[in-house]
Protein backbone atom coordinates (compact mmCIF):
# COMPACT_ATOMS: atom_id res chain seq x y z
CA UNK A 1 0.00 0.00 0.00
CA UNK A 2 1.43 3.39 -0.89
CA UNK A 3 1.93 6.31 1.49
CA UNK A 4 -0.87 8.44 0.05
CA UNK A 5 -3.38 5.61 0.45
CA UNK A 6 -2.22 5.06 4.04
CA UNK A 7 -2.52 8.77 4.82
CA UNK A 8 -6.03 8.79 3.37
CA UNK A 9 -6.93 5.76 5.47
CA UNK A 10 -5.56 7.47 8.57
CA UNK A 11 -7.61 10.58 7.80
CA UNK A 12 -10.72 8.43 7.37
CA UNK A 13 -10.19 7.08 10.88
CA UNK A 14 -9.61 10.59 12.21
CA UNK A 15 -12.92 11.61 10.62
CA UNK A 16 -14.64 8.70 12.37
CA UNK A 17 -13.06 9.84 15.63
CA UNK A 18 -14.32 13.39 15.04
CA UNK A 19 -17.87 12.21 14.28
CA UNK A 20 -17.85 9.96 17.35
CA UNK A 21 -16.79 12.92 19.51
CA UNK A 22 -19.43 15.10 17.89
CA UNK A 23 -22.31 12.71 18.61
CA UNK A 24 -21.09 12.02 22.16
CA UNK A 25 -20.70 15.72 22.86
CA UNK A 26 -24.33 16.34 21.91
CA UNK A 27 -25.44 13.63 24.35
CA UNK A 28 -23.17 14.90 27.12
CA UNK A 29 -24.49 18.43 26.70
CA UNK A 30 -27.94 17.00 27.46
CA UNK A 31 -26.54 15.36 30.63
CA UNK A 32 -26.80 11.93 29.02
CA UNK A 33 -23.71 10.00 30.08
CA UNK A 34 -25.27 6.54 29.74
CA UNK A 35 -22.95 5.50 26.91
CA UNK A 36 -19.72 6.97 28.33
CA UNK A 37 -17.89 3.65 28.62
CA UNK A 38 -18.81 2.64 25.07
CA UNK A 39 -17.68 6.08 23.89
CA UNK A 40 -14.24 5.61 25.44
CA UNK A 41 -13.95 2.05 24.11
CA UNK A 42 -14.85 3.18 20.59
CA UNK A 43 -12.26 5.94 20.76
CA UNK A 44 -9.62 3.44 21.90
CA UNK A 45 -10.50 1.16 18.98
CA UNK A 46 -10.12 3.97 16.47
CA UNK A 47 -6.85 5.10 18.05
CA UNK A 48 -5.53 1.54 17.85
CA UNK A 49 -6.30 1.49 14.13
CA UNK A 50 -4.57 4.84 13.66
CA UNK A 51 -1.47 3.54 15.47
CA UNK A 52 -1.42 0.49 13.19
CA UNK A 53 -1.64 2.72 10.13
CA UNK A 54 1.17 4.90 11.51
CA UNK A 55 3.25 1.74 11.92
CA UNK A 56 2.49 0.76 8.32
CA UNK A 57 3.52 4.23 7.13
CA UNK A 58 6.77 3.96 9.08
CA UNK A 59 7.55 0.53 7.63
CA UNK A 60 6.68 1.76 4.16
CA UNK A 61 9.06 4.72 4.58
CA UNK A 62 11.85 2.40 5.70
CA UNK A 63 11.39 0.07 2.77
CA UNK A 64 11.54 2.81 0.13
CA UNK A 65 14.71 2.82 -1.89
CA UNK A 66 16.66 6.03 -1.31
CA UNK A 67 16.78 6.67 -5.06
CA UNK A 68 12.96 6.64 -5.25
CA UNK A 69 11.51 10.06 -5.97
CA UNK A 70 7.85 10.88 -5.55
CA UNK A 71 6.21 12.68 -8.46
CA UNK A 72 5.16 16.29 -7.99
CA UNK A 73 1.54 15.13 -8.00
CA UNK A 74 2.36 12.52 -5.37
CA UNK A 75 4.14 15.11 -3.25
CA UNK A 76 1.14 17.41 -3.47
CA UNK A 77 -1.19 14.58 -2.45
CA UNK A 78 1.00 13.83 0.57
CA UNK A 79 1.05 17.51 1.53
CA UNK A 80 -2.73 17.77 1.12
CA UNK A 81 -3.34 14.69 3.26
CA UNK A 82 -0.94 15.90 5.95
CA UNK A 83 -2.60 19.33 6.00
CA UNK A 84 -6.02 17.71 6.28
CA UNK A 85 -4.74 15.47 9.08
CA UNK A 86 -3.49 18.53 10.97
CA UNK A 87 -6.85 20.24 10.53
CA UNK A 88 -8.69 17.16 11.83
CA UNK A 89 -6.35 16.80 14.79
CA UNK A 90 -6.86 20.45 15.76
CA UNK A 91 -10.64 20.08 15.51
CA UNK A 92 -10.51 16.88 17.59
CA UNK A 93 -8.39 18.58 20.25
CA UNK A 94 -10.91 21.41 20.48
CA UNK A 95 -13.72 18.85 20.82
CA UNK A 96 -11.84 16.96 23.50
CA UNK A 97 -11.42 20.14 25.52
CA UNK A 98 -15.15 20.81 25.29
CA UNK A 99 -16.02 17.21 26.20
CA UNK A 100 -13.65 17.26 29.18
CA UNK A 101 -15.19 20.52 30.33
CA UNK A 102 -18.70 19.06 30.12
CA UNK A 103 -17.64 15.95 32.04
CA UNK A 104 -15.82 17.98 34.71
CA UNK A 105 -18.87 20.21 35.17
CA UNK A 106 -21.10 17.14 35.55
CA UNK A 107 -18.68 15.67 38.12
CA UNK A 108 -18.67 18.95 40.01
CA UNK A 109 -22.47 19.05 40.00
CA UNK A 110 -22.62 15.49 41.34
CA UNK A 111 -20.16 16.31 44.12
CA UNK A 112 -22.25 19.36 45.10
CA UNK A 113 -25.41 17.25 45.13
CA UNK A 114 -23.73 14.64 47.33
CA UNK A 115 -22.51 17.31 49.74
CA UNK A 116 -26.00 18.79 49.97
CA UNK A 117 -27.47 15.34 50.49
CA UNK A 118 -25.02 14.63 53.34
CA UNK A 119 -25.82 17.98 54.93
CA UNK A 120 -29.54 17.27 54.65
CA UNK A 121 -29.15 13.82 56.17
CA UNK A 122 -27.10 15.25 59.01
CA UNK A 123 -29.76 17.90 59.66
CA UNK A 124 -32.52 15.32 59.59
CA UNK A 125 -30.49 13.10 61.91
CA UNK A 126 -30.01 15.98 64.34
CA UNK A 127 -33.70 16.79 64.22
CA UNK A 128 -34.63 13.20 64.98
CA UNK A 129 -32.17 13.06 67.87
CA UNK A 130 -33.44 16.34 69.30
CA UNK A 131 -37.06 15.26 69.24
CA UNK A 132 -36.24 12.13 71.26
CA UNK A 133 -34.70 14.24 74.02
CA UNK A 134 -37.72 16.53 74.00
CA UNK A 135 -40.06 13.58 74.58
CA UNK A 136 -37.85 12.34 77.41
CA UNK A 137 -37.82 15.81 79.02
CA UNK A 138 -41.62 15.98 78.88
CA UNK A 139 -41.97 12.58 80.50
CA UNK A 140 -39.72 13.55 83.41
Amino acid sequence: MNIVALLKEKNNHLEKFYRLNESAQMLFEKDNFDDLENFYNSREGILTMILKIDDMIERSNQSIDESYELSSQGKQEVIDELNYKNELVNRILAQDLQILSIIEQAKSDIIKELSQLRASRKAVGSYKSGSQFKVLDEEI
